[in-house]
């Protein structure tokens, strides 16, 4: 029997995600979504398909997911993000039974059940909460993005944010600085009004343990002892959190080819050629 391959391509509104697998993780890419990778889609595949040192024709199935999953040509199937970062995180952590992604124009919660998500709620209208907020507030700051988290967890005392609109956020940084407090105490405020405002969006799913952070966010370790100090307890993170949407897209596939199979029926697909994705402006 020819052996199977699957792709998951997760394009998110930062960053677009693709992995391959077989059984397991064998290539992976992620790439920068912005405005002027549009058509960036299949050029990250090419770029996945020569580290796992396979053509496009030996993919079985592939599906795509996140904000650009419509703009895809190239997958056999679009399936919702919620769906798969659940089954993502439930590869790597099946004892989670809520995740929470913090990405860079959303933030979501999802409740599992049994590796399937059963419950979720989104914050999509305002950038507070998700990495843009971060990421403006580090450029008002002149602080690198990558920075932050290290940063904040040298605050001896951390400042009260008491603004989670980006733009009221920004200037009373600027004017808790000129006060005199410290750049580390600033960023750890920071945090803790991010951390603040994901806790009460997830608490209308009554978080149960354990608790997965993915995402951008969960590369901020400021972020996540914020976090966690809300919570009350250790949060647990996957090895690539940016990578869990692209693995469950591909786990999903896998899962509808061996139920094809099982029930004999014809998988429809899509053609197998690489065409560049159109993405929304």
């Amino acid at each position: 029997m020819r052996k199977q391959y699957f792709a998951g391509v997760d394009i998110g509104s930062t960053m677009t995600k693709v992995v391959i697998m077989d059984q397991e993780v064998i290539a992976s890419v992620i790439g920068a979504t912005g405005p002027e990778h549009r058509k960036l889609a299949n050029r990250v595949m090419e770029e996945a398909l020569a580290k796992a040192g396979l053509p496009f024709d030996d993919i079985t199935y592939v599906v795509a997911t996140g904000y650009g999953r419509i703009n895809v040509p190239f997958a056999d199937k679009q399936i919702t993000e919620i769906s798969c970062h659940a089954k993502g995180v439930a590869y790597f952590l099946p004892e989670v039974r809520t995740v929470v992604d913090i990405g860079g124009q959303d933030s979501k919660g999802i409740k599992l059940k049994d590796g399937r998500a059963v419950d979720f709620v989104m914050n999509d209208k305002c950038a507070a909460g998700t990495g843009r907020f971060l990421e403006v507030t580090a450029e008002g700051l002149g602080v690198k993005l990558e920075d932050m988290g290290k940063l904040s967890l040298t605050a001896k005392n951390a400042v009260r944010i008491a603004n989670t609109c980006t733009v009221f956020a920004t200037q009373e940084v600027v004017s808790k600085l000129a006060e005199g407090a410290a750049l580390a105490d600033v960023i750890a405020g920071l945090h803790e009004a991010i951390a603040a405002r994901i806790y009460s969006m997830v608490g209308r799913l009554k978080v149960e343990r354990e608790v997965a952070l993915t995402g951008g966010g969960a590369k901020n370790i400021g972020l996540v002892r914020a976090l966690e100090a809300k919570l009350g307890y250790k949060v647990l993170v996957p090895p690539e959190p940016l990578l869990t949407g692209a693995i469950g897209a591909a786990l999903m596939g896998r899962d509808i080819v061996k139920e094809a199979e099982e029930k004999g029926t014809t998988l429809v697909r899509a053609e197998r050629r690489l065409t560049e994705a159109t993405f929304f402006t």
